[in-house]
């Protein structure tokens, strides 16, 4: 199955505005992706309208990155606290609507890089409020034609959902139109014993795909099974694009070059994964 390749602005930036975000639009398309990770740290910080006519212009179909900064949260958190990040995300829902994009993915339930002991009890709780504040949110991503897309992270970036099965167990009331999940390469190599069963496990509900060398460098330049991986979504009639996801040096906890350019890093994971895709590499 040949699907739309994307690639995350956070390759190249931390943050977007509307000049950068124009910019590396541009870079993206003449690169030959076709699609584009716009993360929306807060709104207004990129104007949907605007980057609509600038992406259809390049070609590239849009995707809203949820960025859960310290203080948002939707579990285990103050009243205040999770009301805000429910606010928040109702925003990231409309500034989708109005990209003209169908998700929004990322690990919004909570703070990335937060982690805490739970009881099996205590986690049971916290799945429960984490459906009960996720359930307004999918009623209003449905109505604005959006898909919430939550992702698995690994254990050094969250105590709180780290599997496929886990995202089930949090979230499989509410699981179908409007909310699915993010299927992350990098987190999938860290924590999933078997990962082409838990693409399996995840079919029907896979709303995104981010990829990356098991490093965050080049997809293929690393020992991650992208073949299995790739005919595990073939399985699971997984259609959407799949996105590079890597990141500028200095951020994300990326302490040294990870290739001999951010672009290099770009246009050889956009490469390998056409190849695949075109059955050049089975």
């Amino acid at each position: 199955m040949e699907r739309t390749l994307g690639v995350s602005t956070r390759l190249w930036t931390r943050r977007l505005d509307d000049a950068s975000l124009a910019e590396l639009a541009a870079h993206a398309a003449a690169l030959g992706f076709g699609a584009i990770e716009l993360p929306l740290e807060n709104p207004g910080d990129w104007d949907p309208a605007a980057a609509r006519e600038v992406l259809a212009g390049h070609g590239l179909a849009p995707v809203v990155i949820g960025v859960m900064t310290p203080l948002r949260n939707l579990v285990s958190a103050p009243a205040a606290e999770i009301a805000a990040t429910g606010h928040y995300l109702a925003q990231c829902i409309d500034v989708a609507a109005e990209l003209g994009a169908d998700t929004v993915a990322g690990p919004l339930h909570a703070s990335t890089g937060r982690t805490w002991t739970m009881t099996g009890a205590e986690r049971e709780h916290a799945y429960l409020q984490l459906r009960t504040n996720l359930a307004p949110l999918v009623d209003r991503a449905v109505a604005r034609g959006v898909t919430l897309g939550i992702e698995p992270l690994n254990r050094y970036e969250t105590s709180f959902i780290n599997t496929v099965d886990q995202a089930f167990d949090a979230l499989e009331p509410l699981l179908g139109p409007g909310l699915g999940m993010l299927l992350d390469t990098y987190h999938l190599n860290i924590e999933e014993g078997n990962i082409a069963a838990s693409v399996a496990r995840a079919m029907g509900h896979i709303a995104h795909v981010q990829v990356s060398g098991n490093n965050r460098g080049a997809v293929g330049a690393d020992h991650f099974d992208f073949n299995a991986f790739i005919h595990a979504l073939d399985l699971a009639v997984y259609t959407g694009p799949l996105c590079v996801e890597s990141f500028a040096p200095g951020s994300a906890h990326t302490w040294r070059p990870l290739a001999s350019s951010q672009d290099a890093l770009a246009s050889d994971s956009l490469g390998y994964l056409r190849n695949l895709q075109l059955g050049g590499l089975r």
